[in-house]
C-alpha cells in the first residue's frame, strides 16, 4: 500500500480544524494524524507525532503560527511546514517563509488544490501559489521598513502622535519625526492614514 502522508492540522477555529480533516481523510494517500488550536500545542503535537507535513495557521492565542514555525524548525530542521492562512499581505508571506514555511496558501484554495499541494511539498518542491508569488516578487521592488520604522508604524495604526511615539520609544520627538517621514516615504504615502491603509494591506500591521 502506497504510504500515507501524516498531517498535522493547526488552527484556533474547531470548525476549519474539523473542515480540513473531513477533506483531508477520504484522500487514499493522507491522513490528518493530529490537531492543534494554537502554536504551544502545534510544538508539542509535533514532537509526539512527527507529522510529515504541518499545516499552520499564523494568527492564533498562546503562540502565534511564525514563532511556532521558528521553534518547530528549530528541533526539525526537516519539517515540512505549509501556511494556511487568510493574511495575504507580502510581509506576513515573507515572514513566513523566513521562519522556516515550505509554502504559502489562502484559505479560500480549493480542497482539491490543497491536496495537491500537500503531495509536491511531500515530495520535496517548495510550490507557490502564483497570487502569493506575486505578491512576493511585488515586495522586491519595495524599500523595506527597518526594525525600528515597523515599531514605530504598528504605534502609529495604534493612532499615536510624534510626542506619543518619542515617548513610548524613549526617543527625541525630532527622531520620532524623522522615522515617520521615512515610513510614508517608503510606502509612497503622504499622510498617516494612507500610512496605515498601506501597511494592514501588506501585513506589516493587522488591525484586527
Amino acid at each position: 500500500m502506497e504510504q500515507r502522508i501524516r498531517i498535522l492540522v493547526v488552527d484556533d477555529h474547531p470548525l476549519l480544524r474539523s473542515g480540513l480533516t473531513a477533506s483531508l481523510n477520504p484522500e487514499p494517500d493522507m491522513e490528518v494524524v493530529a490537531t492543534a488550536s494554537d502554536g504551544t500545542e502545534a510544538v508539542d503535537r509535533f514532537r509526539r507525532y512527527q507529522p510529515d507535513i504541518t499545516l499552520m495557521d499564523l494568527k492564533m492565542p498562546v503562540m502565534g503560527g511564525v514563532d511556532a514555525i521558528q521553534a518547530i524548525r528549530s528541533e526539525y530542521p526537516a519539517a515540512k511546514i505549509v501556511v494556511l492562512s487568510t493574511y495575504e499581505g507580502d510581509h506576513d508571506i515573507y515572514r513566513a517563509l523566513q521562519a522556516g514555511a515550505i509554502s504559502y496558501l489562502l484559505k479560500d484554495t480549493l480542497a482539491e488544490d490543497l491536496a495537491s499541494l500537500i503531495r509536491e511539498v511531500f515530495a520535496g518542491n517548495r510550490p507557490l501559489p502564483p497570487p502569493v508569488a506575486q505578491r512576493l516578487a511585488q515586495r522586491v521592488l519595495q524599500p523595506e521598513l527597518t526594525a525600528r520604522e515597523m515599531e514605530v508604524m504598528r504605534l502609529i495604526a495604534r493612532g499615536l502622535r510624534n510626542k506619543e511615539i518619542a515617548a513610548e520609544l524613549r526617543v527625541s520627538e525630532d527622531t520620532a519625526q524623522g522615522h515617520v517621514r521615512n515610513i510614508l516615504a517608503k510606502l509612497g504615502v503622504h499622510d498617516r492614514t494612507e500610512a496605515v491603509a498601506v501597511a494592514a494591506r501588506r501585513g506589516i500591521v493587522h488591525l484586527d
